[in-house]
């Protein structure tokens, strides 16, 4: 279990850093889908941080999930604009959270 505190702080991380990403996306663009999408899926990852500190069963399972949807999302994004920010932002850390998720939370 020595690996869940690790990946609960990854995703704890993630989930704070698609609220601001959402709240900023709100302020640069009026994007209201970004606000929405930003909180939502930040609030699921905070949820799944807590989960996982927790050591709760569902807490890798709905931070995997929420992680690879972003995942997808921004690498669509960033495909079609071309951009790094915030595409390539928030792809990079996906990938590292799901790699933490995949390397430190043990399988029962």
């Amino acid at each position: 279990m020595t690996g869940l505190p690790i990946a609960a702080f990854v995703t704890l991380l993630y989930g704070i850093l698609s609220i601001i990403g959402g709240a900023i996306g709100y302020k640069q663009a009026g994007s209201q889908v970004s606000l929405i999408s930003g909180f939502v899926s930040g609030l699921l990852l905070l949820i799944g941080a807590y989960l996982l500190f927790g050591g709760a069963a569902l807490g890798p399972l709905l931070s995997a999930v929420v992680s690879l949807l972003l995942l997808i999302v921004f690498i669509v994004r960033l495909v079609k604009t071309r951009k790094f920010m915030p595409a390539g932002l928030m792809i990079i850390v996906g990938v590292i959270n799901l790699a933490t998720l995949w390397l430190t939370v043990p399988v029962n």
